[in-house]
């Protein structure tokens, strides 16, 4: 898992262990992981030509140590001093005596740069960049490393106010921060690499951001014993699907059955759809009470509206089932009924619908999705996966957010939210609870949508799941 911890907790964690190194020990452990990232995208580091970008404190600092180390093994490293009554003194000095030369901005030729070191704000800037920053950024065309943030995000929020520096790369210290998981930010950073300074110990146990990996989705995903039956396994219910999309309740159950269910029990219109697309589906043209026994449902897809449609899902949250809420669900499932509900419920928006279940707009929510995703869960006390390029879910009790990281543009396609919910349906159904199924279901979806032949359409990506089933499982240990 990798675990993102506010700026504040990060600070904390850093004063307690200064307070245990020698004076500048914890910077100079920065700079040498920074030099080193930056080392390896420059290819070769003697006669190239690198660029630093300099702030004021300790982020120009690590930039500075860092651009004495590239000096000292023969690249060219000028500094751009934007604050130059502010500038951390060591670095600067340590910088001279490597060869290196600082200049100010209204100095400043970046043109040639091989490499451009970004250490202006980092983790403890907010609002966007100011002006003479800006304006220096905007005729780099080299590539950028990030020094622990790019300048101009925000990294508690992932909020992005005004202009921001875009890294092809960057190099964060001892933890990940909330900015580097959760959009817009995150496809700001680039590639990210964790430098383990010391700071694990000093952490809290509990993150306020974090991001499964293959083993922890693995770890949670159900195998099937030698006595597991289909019911065991999990029977699931799919209420989606209507006459204008039939399709929505095919692709549901199909999410539904490579999702791992025992069995999928259909309720809708779309019987006749689904029967011919998956005969082991069990169908039924009525409403959900006439299914049968299930272990979860997942309703919404597709459903449109109409009295049929608030009565599907009148009657799947009057269930004492584990349900999943999507769609058109989300639009016709009243909240005090989903507050009121005893056994877990999820709901999967995505950015429009999270905009009109919280009365704002769609932009908003797109620039605060942290925000977002805490409020809905709050106010409807469920489990909310909020969907995008980095889709994140939060639960009720106020514990960390999940952002998942193998979110990918091909899954922006028609139907494919449709595949996820039965995915998660599945799952809610094998006994995952909330949170995990809601995680473990977007990372399988975002494995499933890369691993589809691309350009993929829905039903590739259902029918891409088993693979992404398997190659997230090789990540087991042995015999687990």
């Amino acid at each position: 898992m990798r675990n993102a911890y506010r700026v504040e907790v990060v600070r904390h964690a850093e004063r307690e262990l200064m307070a245990r190194l020698p004076e500048g020990a914890l910077m100079q452990r920065a700079a040498a992981g920074l030099a080193a990232a930056a080392a390896d995208l420059l290819g070769r580091v003697y006669g190239t030509r690198v660029a630093l970008l300099v702030g004021s404190g300790d982020n120009g600092g690590d930039a500075l140590y860092a651009g004495a180390r590239l000096a000292r093994r023969g690249a060219g490293v000028t500094a751009v001093l934007l604050s130059p009554d502010r500038v951390h003194p060591g670095g600067l000095a340590a910088l001279r005596r490597a060869g290196g030369r600082a200049v100010g901005a209204e100095e400043a030729v970046l043109d040639g740069a091989d490499l451009v070191l970004d250490g202006i704000t980092g983790i403890g800037g907010t609002g966007g960049l100011r002006e003479n920053a800006a304006r220096l950024l905007r005729g780099v065309t080299a590539p950028v490393l990030a020094v622990d943030l790019p300048s101009g995000v925000n990294a508690d929020t992932g909020e992005v106010e005004g202009e921001a520096v875009r890294a092809v790369a960057t190099v964060t210290f001892g933890a990940w921060k909330p900015g580097l998981l959760v959009e817009p930010a995150r496809s700001r950073a680039g590639a990210v690499r964790l430098v383990d300074i010391g700071l694990a110990p000093h952490l809290p146990a509990t993150p306020d951001v974090e991001a499964p990996q293959h083993a922890d989705v693995a770890a949670l995903l159900p195998r099937p014993g030698a006595d597991t039956d289909k019911y065991r396994r999990g029977v699931v219910g799919v209420a989606a699907g209507s006459a204008q999309y039939p399709g929505a309740a095919v692709l549901a159950v199909s999410g539904a059955l490579r999702g791992g269910a025992g069995a999928v029990r259909y309720a809708g219109t779309a019987a006749a759809e689904v029967i011919a697309r998956h005969p082991e589906a069990l169908v039924t043209d009525g409403s959900p009470e006439h299914a049968g026994r299930v272990q979860a449902w997942a309703v919404g897809s597709g459903l449109g509206g109409g009295a049929g449609a608030e009565r599907a899902v009148r009657e799947v949250l009057d269930a004492e089932v584990p349900v999943l809420i999507d769609a058109d669900g989300l639009r016709l499932a009243d909240v005090a009924a989903v507050r009121a509900r005893r056994a877990p419920t999820v709901l999967t928006p995505h950015a429009g619908e999270a905009a009109a279940l919280l009365d704002t707009s769609r932009a908003a929510v797109e620039a605060g999705m942290l925000d977002a995703v805490r409020r809905l869960a709050d106010r409807y006390r469920a489990t909310v996966l909020l969907k995008g390029s980095a889709t994140l879910v939060a639960g009720p009790d106020g514990g960390p957010v999940r952002a998942n990281p193998t979110g990918t543009g091909w899954l922006a396609t028609a139907g494919s939210g449709d595949v996820l919910s039965g995915l998660i349906g599945a799952l809610l159904a094998a006994g995952l609870d909330a949170r995990d199924a809601a995680a473990a279901g977007a990372y399988l979806h975002g494995v499933a949508g890369r691993t589809a032949t691309a350009p993929p359409a829905a039903s590739d990506v259902a029918a891409a799941l088993p693979a992404a089933w398997r190659e997230v499982c090789a990540a087991r240990p042995h015999g687990a």
